[in-house]
């Protein structure tokens, strides 16, 4: 227990240093809090004590140590005003070295804007100049979770990341650390993130924080019944740039081939619930296709609809 409490203090530690230092509302990078899994939309975005597919790469990492397949993840988001975000992942077990590597990219394409001024304050006018920009944010991830005994877990990734918008571009680096531990009774899980920790990005001259968040959430199996097994997770997050959020999901799955969801989140601002099903095909030998679609609505803005797809060999 001694051991444990000393790898989890930092957890503790740190998201209060950036806290103190943190300004309301002002960080960048905001793409990097863009859920990358249907399923986990699904359930209200509540999945880091779940996280036990590709996806942990960017929920919880140290959720990668559940994997024995590799797998494959790729999501596309639509979002409002033409936006779109797609994310791209790959775990891999390691079997000799122990532990599990994961890869991840994530694309956020702001599409061409068109540009305004005091004097060309209309654009798609006849008033207007007709000249546009784009933006475009980049990230691309390594990950590697590990057990430390049979029930813990513990994984970081390190991020690189880049936001182009026309010629301008800021760079810069972030890392996510995440625990996991499995009490053993009903799958009941406890998980904690801590996700974006680095240094300030720089566009020009301005300096913006990234992202930080902490996060801690449980999870457990509370139906188990022949072919019916339904999970619920819950979790808590302090961001650096707004007040506490949460986010609540339960996932029912039939036979494990069939899964409804249904989630909420409260501190956001846009939306609130969120539902979501899937679907598993298994193919020869141990290789598994499942498809998830996640709905998520976006309150006055739209809804936004997301699709990953899941390959398991």
């Amino acid at each position: 227990m001694r051991k444990l409490w000393i790898i989890l203090l930092p957890l503790f530690l740190i998201p209060e240093l950036a806290w103190g230092q943190a300004k309301t509302g002002t960080a960048g990078a905001q793409f990097l809090e863009l859920g990358v899994s249907a399923r986990a939309v699904g359930m209200g975005n509540a999945f880091l004590a779940v996280a036990d597919d590709a996806s942990a790469i960017y929920y919880n990492v140290a959720g990668l140590t559940q994997l024995s397949q590799r797998e494959i993840i790729l999501t596309h988001v639509d979002y409002p005003a033409d936006i779109t975000y797609d994310f791209g992942g790959l775990a891999y077990p390691l079997t000799k070295l122990g532990g599990v590597l994961g890869l991840g990219f994530y694309f956020l394409n702001a599409g061409d804007m068109d540009i305004t001024t005091p004097n060309d304050p209309l654009p798609g006018t006849e008033w207007s100049s007709g000249q546009t920009f784009s933006a475009k944010e980049y990230a691309v991830s390594l990950s590697y979770g590990r057990r430390l005994t049979e029930r813990f877990s513990i994984g970081t990734t390190l991020k690189l990341i880049d936001e182009l918008y026309e010629e301008e571009r800021a760079t810069g680096w972030a890392a996510d650390i995440g625990t996991m531990y499995n009490t053993g009774f009903r799958n009941f899980k406890i998980g904690m993130v801590m996700s974006n920790f680095g240094p300030d990005l720089k566009f020009i001259q301005e300096e913006h924080p990234l992202p930080i968040a902490f996060k801690f959430g449980v999870s457990m199996e509370v139906i188990k019944l022949g072919d019916h097994k339904a999970l619920v997770d819950l979790e808590l997050g302090h961001p650096n740039d707004n007040l506490e959020k949460f986010n609540g999901g339960v996932e029912y799955l039939f036979q494990d081939l069939l899964a409804l969801r249904i989630g909420s989140q409260s501190g956001y601002d846009t939306g609130d619930i969120s539902v979501g099903a899937g679907i598993k095909v298994p193919f020869y030998n141990k290789t598994k296709l499942k498809v998830d679609y996640g709905y998520y609505d976006f309150g006055n803005l739209s809804e936004v609809h997301r699709f990953t797809l899941n390959l398991s060999f």
